[in-house]
């Protein structure tokens, strides 16, 4: 924790992990932004970023030299970097998937996203890209359950969505995201107006210990209600770079959504 939030506030009671972390992360996603802006909100936030996703296919209608410029600034940061889990469903339709991992390698990522958001892949084919990923080096494998198409995805039953995150879990995954997509509007865990449907997220983690879990999280009402569930330490993606810091805060109990839960005098 930033010593001098705690000197100030005494914030003992605030459990934050620190870098490297393998509970409290924060996954931002990165649209196609230049080498400024990278390096702005490093300067501002690295310490708060535990992984950049570079979203959808973005990276590959940009330079090459821009992409590798830009992850060795995240590395530089301690930060983990992956390409978004819409090429990889891309590559597999083409049937290029030999020729994607390669390519990721190649560029620089060091952690990967296997979704079937887009793609209709079996348990056991998931599993093998799983195993595949890790025998090819990425430092983390960061699965995703969910459809990205509103109406398949409101046919998955949590049943179903439990089964397989357990699955890409036990085949050697290190997270499973939820899906919600960038609007975190009526898909997954949130409803058409963005708030949290609470029965599917408590019958989730009945089964499945939280800190496995990344929880998309694009929109403030989402991030309090998560972290005033499970704590400043639960795993939260799809934030956007401008919200890291805002999104700390949160955490921490620096402001009035949060604030009582976390400083409030036992």
């Amino acid at each position: 924790m930033n010593k001098q939030v705690n000197q100030i506030f005494k914030l003992s009671d605030v459990d934050r992990t620190e870098k490297p972390r393998k509970e409290g992360i924060t996954v931002i996603i990165d649209t196609g932004q230049g080498i400024h802006a990278t390096q702005d909100i490093l300067e501002a936030a690295a310490n708060y970023i535990d992984y950049c996703k570079l979203g959808w296919a973005t990276w590959l209608i940009q330079s090459k030299s821009l992409i590798k410029k830009k992850l060795k600034l995240y590395q530089d940061q301690n930060i983990q970097t992956l390409s978004g889990g819409s090429a990889l469903e891309a590559a597999i339709l083409t049937g290029k998937l030999e020729e994607f991992l390669e390519t990721l390698k190649t560029v620089g990522f060091t952690a990967i996203e296997i979704s079937t958001g887009i793609v209709d892949i079996s348990a056991q084919e998931k599993s093998k890209l799983i195993k595949g990923a890790k025998e090819l080096g990425f430092k983390t494998v960061i699965t995703e359950v969910g459809r990205k198409n509103k109406k398949e995805d409101a046919q998955l039953k949590i049943t179903d969505r439990i089964k397989q995150i357990q699955s890409d879990l036990e085949a050697g995954a290190d997270y499973v995201t939820i899906e919600a997509r960038e609007s975190g509007l009526g898909l997954g865990p949130y409803d058409e107006e963005g708030k949290v449907k609470e029965q599917f997220v408590e019958t989730i983690v009945k089964q499945v210990t939280p800190s496995r879990i990344i929880w998309e999280a694009p929109l403030k009402l989402q991030q309090v209600w998560l972290i005033m569930r499970f704590g400043p330490n639960t795993n939260l993606g799809n934030i956007r770079p401008i919200e890291v810091i805002p999104l700390e805060t949160l955490r921490l109990g620096l402001r009035g959504d949060t604030m009582t839960k976390f400083l409030a005098k036992k």
